[in-house]
Protein backbone atom coordinates (compact mmCIF):
# COMPACT_ATOMS: atom_id res chain seq x y z
CA UNK A 1 0.00 0.00 0.00
CA UNK A 2 1.20 3.74 -0.86
CA UNK A 3 2.00 5.78 2.01
CA UNK A 4 2.47 9.43 2.75
CA UNK A 5 5.73 10.42 4.51
CA UNK A 6 5.24 14.05 6.77
CA UNK A 7 8.14 15.75 8.18
CA UNK A 8 8.31 18.95 10.34
CA UNK A 9 12.33 20.64 10.70
CA UNK A 10 12.02 23.38 12.63
CA UNK A 11 14.47 26.34 12.00
CA UNK A 12 15.45 30.08 13.18
CA UNK A 13 16.23 31.15 10.25
CA UNK A 14 14.47 33.68 7.79
CA UNK A 15 12.41 32.09 5.01
CA UNK A 16 15.08 33.30 2.64
CA UNK A 17 17.83 31.70 4.17
CA UNK A 18 15.65 28.34 4.86
CA UNK A 19 15.11 28.45 0.92
CA UNK A 20 18.61 29.03 -0.21
CA UNK A 21 20.19 26.64 1.85
CA UNK A 22 16.92 23.77 0.81
CA UNK A 23 18.18 24.98 -2.86
CA UNK A 24 21.59 24.20 -2.30
CA UNK A 25 20.65 20.70 -0.83
CA UNK A 26 18.78 20.05 -3.66
CA UNK A 27 20.96 20.63 -5.49
CA UNK A 28 23.55 18.40 -4.01
CA UNK A 29 20.77 15.57 -4.31
CA UNK A 30 20.77 15.96 -7.70
CA UNK A 31 24.73 15.83 -8.40
CA UNK A 32 25.23 12.96 -6.05
CA UNK A 33 22.36 11.10 -8.26
CA UNK A 34 24.80 10.04 -10.74
CA UNK A 35 24.56 7.71 -13.92
CA UNK A 36 21.22 8.98 -14.19
CA UNK A 37 19.99 6.24 -11.84
CA UNK A 38 17.76 8.64 -10.29
CA UNK A 39 15.95 11.83 -12.46
CA UNK A 40 14.86 15.16 -10.55
CA UNK A 41 12.11 17.39 -11.47
CA UNK A 42 11.26 20.31 -9.09
CA UNK A 43 9.59 23.55 -9.58
CA UNK A 44 9.40 26.35 -6.66
CA UNK A 45 5.80 28.59 -6.12
CA UNK A 46 7.24 31.54 -3.91
CA UNK A 47 7.83 29.13 -0.41
CA UNK A 48 6.71 26.20 -2.01
CA UNK A 49 8.29 23.42 -3.75
CA UNK A 50 6.89 20.19 -5.96
CA UNK A 51 9.17 17.66 -6.39
CA UNK A 52 9.49 14.38 -8.28
CA UNK A 53 11.70 11.84 -8.45
CA UNK A 54 12.32 8.53 -10.47
CA UNK A 55 14.00 6.21 -8.82
CA UNK A 56 13.97 2.12 -9.28
CA UNK A 57 11.39 2.22 -12.03
CA UNK A 58 8.90 4.12 -9.41
CA UNK A 59 7.54 7.77 -9.19
CA UNK A 60 8.34 9.73 -5.78
CA UNK A 61 6.40 12.87 -5.35
CA UNK A 62 6.66 15.55 -2.87
CA UNK A 63 5.55 18.43 -1.30
CA UNK A 64 8.00 21.54 0.87
CA UNK A 65 6.70 24.45 2.37
CA UNK A 66 8.65 26.58 3.88
CA UNK A 67 6.86 28.64 6.52
CA UNK A 68 8.58 31.23 9.76
CA UNK A 69 9.62 28.24 12.26
CA UNK A 70 10.11 25.21 10.62
CA UNK A 71 9.57 23.69 7.57
CA UNK A 72 6.83 20.64 6.35
CA UNK A 73 8.01 17.62 4.19
CA UNK A 74 5.33 15.27 2.25
CA UNK A 75 6.84 12.57 0.14
CA UNK A 76 4.23 10.18 -1.51
CA UNK A 77 5.98 6.59 -1.60
CA UNK A 78 4.66 4.16 -4.32
CA UNK A 79 3.43 0.84 -2.77
CA UNK A 80 7.41 -0.45 -3.80
CA UNK A 81 9.06 1.96 -1.69
CA UNK A 82 6.17 2.53 1.58
CA UNK A 83 8.64 0.10 3.43
CA UNK A 84 10.94 2.34 3.71
CA UNK A 85 9.09 5.24 4.87
CA UNK A 86 9.87 4.98 8.78
CA UNK A 87 13.59 5.07 7.60
CA UNK A 88 13.49 7.81 4.83
CA UNK A 89 11.37 10.04 8.13
CA UNK A 90 14.51 9.54 9.99
CA UNK A 91 17.10 10.72 7.64
CA UNK A 92 15.22 13.37 6.10
CA UNK A 93 14.33 14.61 9.96
CA UNK A 94 18.29 14.28 10.64
CA UNK A 95 19.22 15.81 7.53
CA UNK A 96 16.94 18.84 7.50
CA UNK A 97 17.92 19.25 11.09
CA UNK A 98 21.53 19.82 9.26
CA UNK A 99 20.90 21.52 6.61
CA UNK A 100 18.95 24.39 8.56
CA UNK A 101 21.19 24.57 11.42
CA UNK A 102 21.45 28.19 13.06
CA UNK A 103 25.32 29.27 12.09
Amino acid sequence: MAETVKVDIPHKLTREEARARIEKGFDRIRSDATGGMVKFEDTWTGDHLDFRAKVMMQSVTGRLDILDDHVHVEIDLPAFLATLAEKLTGKIRKEGQILLEKK
